[in-house]
């Protein structure tokens, strides 16, 4: 007897009619036609069936701030650093807490069951930190968060990041980060790099690094990363966030980055909503987009993963952490709409980041977690298209969230017509 049978499934890779047996919250069995009781039975009826979806950058200390002390009037990464500037003073481990928790109920009814959030670590009392470790530790039964030791206003800039850091990890943080580009100088970006990526590996730490976020094409400190990966053997435990830069570089030295990336096996993580808004402030007519060469990077075989970095704080008023609105924003931007990148597109917002974040038992095979989002679309290219609802979201074989199925109804002369905007329900008059 098997805990939960969900029936006639579609899955991301394709195949179709696949009933998915659960048991003791894990996978028991995916296959047709599926011989077996359950205590409970869901009817996919053709929809896709996906794991979760996780978001590999995000700022949950800052969540939901939108107007705290004052709203940014220009929209800059600049006027929002300055913001939150203002509002750490008057920050307490509460308010950050109950922020960081709303989102959280929001990212589970969206089926977000996975989330790598940045904690800032230059406000010496480390409030975030306290507060988002809680908050890990409550929601674990429900999503799992991985903390990102993020020194905001540079890991040599602000005089007290090393003794914050030790701190930090102290208190739980498992995941080292920085921000080169906001050093000083070149040199220094050089240099904070190589000592945490020392750092990271004497304690077998990965790495999340805020790298080259500007439109200046001689930010270069994602080849220091990558070559300090190899250096240092942590191929495969190392990420680069955002690359802006690498929109504005030219193509020659992007024709030698990108093999280095490669070989390195360093991720890079896009934040499509983001990078878009606050990059290329400064040009006029053409304007550079700002996100990184994601089409290139998935091409040479890079794991790229999407994030959504931002939602109603200093730096971005909008969202309501939709992974499926990041993906396609993400695939409009970067022109990917062939149909193997619209699946990398959905794959760079489930599966990709769950490599990323090294999330054990992650997938869609006998012996995974039981974790699964029931979408209203056949597809991933339709999941995209429509932002699907999530008509289930199940955590561990159990159901976490539902929702009804989302249509419209036209009132005409012969009778009510239902609209849903797929194609299975596609309608004629």
């Amino acid at each position: 007897m098997l805990d939960l049978i969900i029936r006639n499934a579609n899955l991301p890779d394709g195949r179709t009619g696949i009933d998915i047996g659960i048991a003791q919250g894990r996978i028991a069995a995916l296959e047709p036609a599926l011989q077996a009781e359950a205590a409970q039975s869901i009817d996919a009826e053709g929809r896709l069936v996906t794991p979760p979806f996780i978001d590999a950058h995000l700022h949950l200390d800052s969540t939901l701030s939108l107007g705290l002390p004052r709203l940014n009037e220009s929209g800059t990464l600049l006027e929002g650093i300055a913001l939150w500037g203002e509002l750490k003073p008057h920050l307490t481990v509460e308010a950050i807490y109950e922020r960081a928790k709303k989102l959280c109920l929001w990212s589970m009814a969206r089926g977000t069951l996975g989330i790598r959030s940045h904690v800032d670590i230059c406000d010496d009392r480390l409030l975030a930190v306290e507060a988002l470790a809680k908050l890990r530790e409550e929601l674990k039964p429900y999503i799992d968060i991985q903390l990102v030791a993020f020194p905001q206003d540079g890991y040599l800039r602000y005089p007290r990041s090393a003794q914050n850091l030790e701190r930090a990890l102290a208190m739980g943080v498992n995941v080292v980060g920085g921000i080169p580009h906001f050093e000083r100088t070149m040199e220094d970006g050089a240099q904070s790099v190589k000592t945490l990526m020392r750092l990271a590996a004497e304690r077998g730490l990965r790495v999340d690094m805020h790298c080259d976020e500007s439109d200046d094409p001689l930010s270069r400190h994602i080849e220091t990363l990558a070559a300090e990966t190899i250096r240092h053997g942590m191929q495969g435990r190392v990420a680069g966030s955002h690359l802006t830069s690498m929109h504005s570089m030219d193509n020659y030295y992007v024709s030698k980055l990108i093999p280095l990336i490669a070989e390195a096996n360093t991720a890079v993580i896009a934040n499509p909503l983001i990078n878009i808004t606050l990059q290329g402030r400064h040009d006029t007519y053409p304007k550079r987009r700002g996100m990184t060469r994601v089409k290139e990077l998935m091409a040479a075989g890079i794991t790229v993963g999407f994030g959504h970095d931002c939602v109603m704080d200093p730096w971005y008023p909008l969202g309501s952490h939709d992974m499926l609105q990041v993906a396609s924003m993400g695939l409009h931007v970067g022109q990917l709409t062939g149909t193997e990148e619209i699946k990398s597109c959905f794959a760079a917002v489930t599966e990709s980041p769950a490599k990323i974040l090294g999330l054990e038992g992650y997938g869609l095979t006998p012996g995974c977690h039981a974790d699964l989002v029931i979408l209203q679309a056949e597809d991933a290219f339709e999941a995209i298209r429509l932002s699907a609802e999530r008509l289930f979201v199940i955590r561990r074989g159990k159901i976490l969230a539902e929702a009804p199925p989302r249509h419209s109804r036209l009132h005409l002369p012969h009778g009510p017509l239902p609209i849903d905007f797929t194609r299975a329900g596609l309608a004629t008059l």
